[in-house]
């Protein structure tokens, strides 16, 4: 493992701790009481469960525990955690993805309701493609959140990043095509569009945001080239819940899943990757520009259990 895949695991041990404590519990303590081992696997599964996983995903993966583990012989809590840990591994590994962007210019659009972390995510994505020496220019298109604006421009201001913003209330999608003018004519080759997440007008959400993706389609070949969906692990279940509908009606390219630094529902991934097939791209460790990672399967299975 890389030092940087080291301090990912590290970051994601810590932010885990509650997931999983939660599901160890489960297995201690049906290990500990001397259960049979059909009581053993009941409390694996109702503590991936109780973690989120989701009761679909959760029955498959304890079912391939208990193939492997007929195979393997290994019947202790310590062997069935290290079966269930490779299982996990495996699930997440197809789910793998990472960002797929032209030279030349490239259009993120950033998607997801409000709380979750969108605009800070944009800052530390913006941070991160700077770092690999791409030049992006910002679109404030939430218009309908004076906060979202001002704060993405401050954050702008903080990664050396361009901003191009219109006054409270305008059109979003005008703003993403104001927005890659302007990166055009800078020479900056890619520009990350901030979304509304709620509108406080009768406009239905969805209706506005593929508004904003066919006005990127129309001016940019191939765009938007990425469609990343923002979601808190804290919420669980309506995260899973959101990805389905925001898959059905803008097309998410790639999930990043944020405040997992403290979570006991960090298995919502599973379900998500599972549920959906969305790749998981990103993933929030921490509050630092730095702390937006590439996803990891071998480091979160190994962090989970």
């Amino acid at each position: 493992m890389t030092v940087r895949g080291m301090d990912l695991f590290a970051r994601l041990r810590s932010g885990l701790s509650k997931t999983r404590e939660a599901l160890v519990s489960y297995m201690q303590e049906a290990a500990g009481s001397g259960a049979a081992i059909d009581e053993v696997y009941d409390q694996v599964e109702e503590g991936l469960v109780a973690c989120d996983v989701g009761v679909r995903a959760a029955g498959r993966i304890v079912a391939e525990v208990r193939s492997r583990v007929r195979t393997t012989g290994m019947k202790d809590a310590a062997g069935i955690r290290a079966v269930l840990r490779t299982v996990v591994r495996g699930a997440l590994k197809p789910h793998e993805g990472r960002l797929d962007l032209p030279r030349d210019l490239a259009v993120i659009m950033v998607v997801g309701v409000n709380g979750v972390g969108k605009t800070t995510t944009i800052a530390k994505l913006a941070w991160l493609l700077r770092s690999q020496g791409r030049k992006v220019m910002l679109a404030a298109s939430d218009t309908f959140r004076a906060a979202a604006v001002e704060q993405l421009e401050v954050w702008s201001g903080r990664v050396g990043a361009g901003i191009v913003r219109h006054r409270e209330g305008g059109d979003p999608a005008a703003v993403a095509f104001d927005a890659v003018q302007a990166a055009r004519s800078r020479g900056m080759d890619t520009v990350i569009v901030d979304t509304a997440g709620r509108l406080h007008t009768k406009t239905n959400l969805m209706e506005e945001l593929k508004k904003v993706r066919r006005v990127l389609a129309r001016e940019v070949e191939g765009a938007p080239h990425e469609v990343l969906l923002v979601l808190d692990s804290t919420t669980g279940q309506n995260a899973l819940e959101q990805a389905k509908v925001f898959k059905e009606s803008v097309g998410a390219t790639g999930i990043v899943l944020t405040k997992l630094d403290g979570t006991a529902k960090g298995g919502i991934i599973i379900a998500i990757a599972e549920e959906t097939g969305i790749p998981l791209k990103f993933v929030g460790v921490g509050e630092g520009m730095e702390d937006l990672r590439d996803f990891s399967a071998d480091a979160f299975a190994e962090a989970l259990l």
